[in-house]
């Protein structure tokens, strides 16, 4: 292939790229895109309160355990886990029912702190924070397979979009560090120091940085590739949660002592904005659009929500006692498989697992399968979804992908294939 040919298939995927949100607005109407259901976990009332991020109001509590503390939506929206701070154990709530279908014990004293669900839902990753461990749930028999030793008083937990790294922010009593699990093995691969009272973590969209927040008013930055701090963001307060654009733009930190979220620039590590918020600010989350940040106020039982665009709080929601962490699910669509798929690619590029070439292959065999969807050439779309999956095959069987990076890609394409029809 010549440099012009290759500069033409690029430029021919990149606006198939831009293409498919409309495709997905043409083919199956704007409420796919409308926003869904937001979770707060309610430590002071042992509940959950929904909020309906249309209207900002509380549309429903759902009994938890007692005092639920982390929280985290699998990433077909189906079902919450709810971390059960003083109960020791993790409650899975169906969100079709809002009813608890299981409750998974931890042990006495394990007082669960954050949870984290791999990209293809098959396990959740729970902090134990007295024990000091990792505990891993099985999600299909939600039953605990492991439990992995990581820094003292572990909390803040986040997974890296291709499944392969957990990171885990440990309190610990001085200065302190991130552990890196290995998912393929679930043993701690890297141990890096942050600096003194690591809170949360956040990974960026694209896999290449992991962001923590300290409790003495630093944001350190860690360059995912080679697992060491690059850089460190000063914002002058206790931290709390942070939150980043799903564009991976921006982030947003709680600082609660100042009762305000401090606005970051993720391009060029700078605090740009800070907004005032209710009393003792804790939780945040963006909105899968990106159009809004909610951030959870422990101190006065509110949620502010907040214009992304112009950095402005435009309602507040009163919400349960002492309200913790806040979670969103994705909307789903018969289109969202391909752009999670894409997004899986993607974050094996920017790893460097995959070369850029190879990337694109698979995602403009993925492109070409959300066109044909879209004229309703099923059979097309059908055969282009084999061959995405034998070239992955392909990639597994010169170890260019590990079995497991592989098979991630393709249980989810297998899965598309059953929802297709084919």
């Amino acid at each position: 292939m010549t440099s012009t040919q290759k500069t033409s298939t690029s430029f021919v995927s990149a606006v198939i790229r831009l293409l498919i949100p409309a495709l997905i607005l043409t083919t199956f109407g704007a409420s796919v895109l409308a926003q869904t259901k937001g979770y707060v976990t309610n430590a002071g009332s042992d509940t959950l309160s929904v909020i309906d991020s249309a209207t900002n109001t509380v549309t429903g509590t759902i009994p938890a355990g007692s005092t639920p503390v982390g929280l985290a939506i699998t990433p077909n929206g189906d079902f919450i886990y709810v971390g059960n701070d003083i109960a020791t154990s993790v409650s899975v709530i169906s969100t079709a029912t809002n009813d608890i279908v299981a409750n998974i014990p931890l042990g006495p004293f394990s007082f669960p702190g954050g949870i984290a669900i791999t990209p293809d839902g098959a396990f959740a990753y729970v902090t134990i924070q007295v024990n000091s461990r990792v505990a891993v749930i099985d999600t299909a028999t939600n039953t605990v397979i492991a439990s992995v030793p990581v820094g003292m008083a572990p909390f803040g937990i986040a997974i890296t979009p291709d499944g392969r790294f957990v990171y885990v922010a440990n309190r610990g009593l001085g200065p302190s560090d991130v552990s890196v699990i290995d998912t393929s093995t679930n043993t701690v691969v890297a141990t890096i120091f942050v600096g003194f009272g690591p809170l949360s973590v956040a990974i960026s969209p694209n896999g290449a940085f992991a962001y923590v927040p300290l409790s003495s008013g630093e944001i350190s930055v860690i360059n995912t590739a080679t697992k060491t701090v690059v850089a460190t963001i000063p914002t002058g307060n206790f931290l709390g949660e942070i939150a980043i654009t799903p564009n991976g733009a921006f982030a947003y930190v709680a600082q609660n002592t100042t009762s305000s979220v401090a606005v970051i620039n993720l391009a060029t590590n700078t605090m740009i904005a800070t907004v005032p918020v209710g009393f003792a600010p804790r939780g945040v989350a963006i909105t899968p659009d990106g159009t809004t940040a909610y951030v959870v106020n422990n101190g006065d039982n509110t949620v502010s929500v907040i214009d992304t665009v112009t950095n402005t709080v435009t309602a507040t929601i009163p919400v349960g006692v002492s309200p913790v962490l806040i979670a969103f699910s994705k909307p789903q669509s018969p289109q969202d498989p391909i752009a999670a798929l894409i997004a899986q690619v993607e974050a094996l590029i920017a790893g460097g697992t995959l070369s850029q070439n190879q990337g694109d292959g698979l995602i403009d065999k993925l492109n070409q399968i959300a066109l044909k969807l879209n004229n309703h050439q099923t059979d097309a779309a059908c055969n282009q979804l084999s061959s995405f999956i034998n070239q992955v095959n392909a990639f597994v069987n010169s170890h260019t992908l590990t079995q497991t990076q592989g098979q991630a890609l393709i249980d989810a394409a297998n899965a598309l294939k059953t929802s297709t029809g084919c």
